[in-house]
């Protein structure tokens, strides 16, 4: 699907943010790029992360729950995107202030803070990407869906007013529990008559961000140079790691696979218990957000070979809904990619998945359609 660079080789262009974070942050510049994977087997087909120079800014960005733990993270780094020329945020309180900080920050971007209800629709007026981390965090002993009852509500009159104001937006869900709520958002679009398929993503990028960190370390490999593929949805088992299709490619013992596959699923759970109460994973998941906005306005902009994997409509089985690899465009989601050949211990984890995943979906239709 797209090039191919030898493993280990450095790419010759950088994507918009890491060339962002060379420009302003020194530190924060490193290598994100991934081959395309392949070697013997038909595989999920990774990203190769080329792209060309960034010339100007211009797309206009919302985050929606920007004063929260992931938003004001999420919203520092969309700030320093050299993509985005407008970055509108809205809660229901403390966009201002953060608003105000972020501004002084020397970027391009321009901010702008909305409170309160009253300020939603301005806020959303033009702009060309939503993404939506507004909502309550996991707890110690909570699972995402013992979410559902908050943040259920919460995505479903974001959404409402997404479609009022700018209904040719793409979309990026990041609101627990996505494999819901995602769901709960299409239904809202529906019912509008906005509904684009192609435009709205569930952001499950983290659960890639993670597979690879912990491949590379177990493996002793460049992180920078390891894409896994994961498949699926975004909570607990639902969550598949397709080790077999890992690149570079990697050989795992049975007591490896099992580890890994776990540790992936259960990171978040990982998090909160380090956190003790404090919260759940924000900063990691601001930074997998902001990868994912970053992919799809780079597939807005008309850059050619631009995937990652995402929570989206999918016919790649027989549920609505399914995370695989995605081909971004102008479009949003120009192409969804199949799963590809996989091992038996997979198969085995995919077998398990499907009915957990299908309840998921099936709850938050029938909270969408709820009379």
């Amino acid at each position: 699907v797209a090039s191919r660079r030898p493993p280990g080789t450095k790419p010759k262009t950088m994507s918009a943010m890491a060339t962002m974070n060379a420009r302003t942050c020194a530190p924060l510049g490193a290598r994100r790029t991934n081959a395309v994977r392949g070697a013997g087997r038909q595989v999920v087909t990774a990203t190769s992360r080329r792209v060309a120079a960034v010339t100007s800014a211009e797309y206009k960005v919302a985050v929606l729950g920007a004063a929260g733990g992931i938003g004001q993270s999420l919203s520092l780094l969309l700030k320093m995107n050299p993509l985005i020329s407008e970055l509108s945020l809205y809660d229901l309180r403390g966009t201002l202030g953060v608003a105000a900080d972020l501004s002084h920050t020397n970027t391009a971007c321009v901010v702008t803070g909305y409170e309160g209800p009253d300020s939603l629709a301005e806020a959303l007026t033009g702009c060309d990407l939503v993404v939506i981390p507004a909502g309550i965090p996991r707890k110690p002993g909570m699972s995402r869906d013992d979410l559902f009852a908050i943040n259920a509500g919460i995505v479903r009159d974001l959404c409402v007013a997404i479609a009022a104001n700018c209904p040719g937006a793409l979309v990026n869900i990041i609101s627990n529990p996505v494999n819901s709520t995602v769901p709960i958002a299409a239904e809202i679009f529906k019912q509008a008559g906005t509904y684009d398929p192609k435009k709205l993503f569930g952001v499950s990028t983290l659960d890639v961000v993670r597979a690879n960190t912990f491949v590379a370390q177990a493996k002793g490999l460049d992180v920078n140079d390891v894409d896994v593929p994961v498949v699926g949805g975004h909570a607990g088992i639902t969550i598949l790691p397709l080790l077999s299709q890992a690149y570079p490619a990697s050989e795992f013992t049975a007591d490896e696979l099992e580890k890994l596959t776990v540790r992936i699923q259960n990171a978040g759970t990982e998090v909160v218990e380090a956190k003790a109460g404090a919260g759940s994973a924000t900063l990691s998941m601001a930074y997998a957000a902001a990868r994912m906005a970053e992919a799809c306005l780079r597939g807005l902009s008309g850059e050619p070979d631009v995937y990652e994997c995402s929570y989206v409509a999918s016919t790649v089985t027989d549920l609505p809904f399914f995370a695989t690899k995605v081909r971004l465009g102008p479009g949003g989601a120009e192409e969804v990619l199949p799963v590809g050949d996989i091992t038996d211990y997979e198969k085995g984890w995919l077998e398990k998945l499907i009915p957990e995943l299908k309840a998921s979906i099936d709850k938050g239709v029938e909270f969408a359609n709820a009379k």
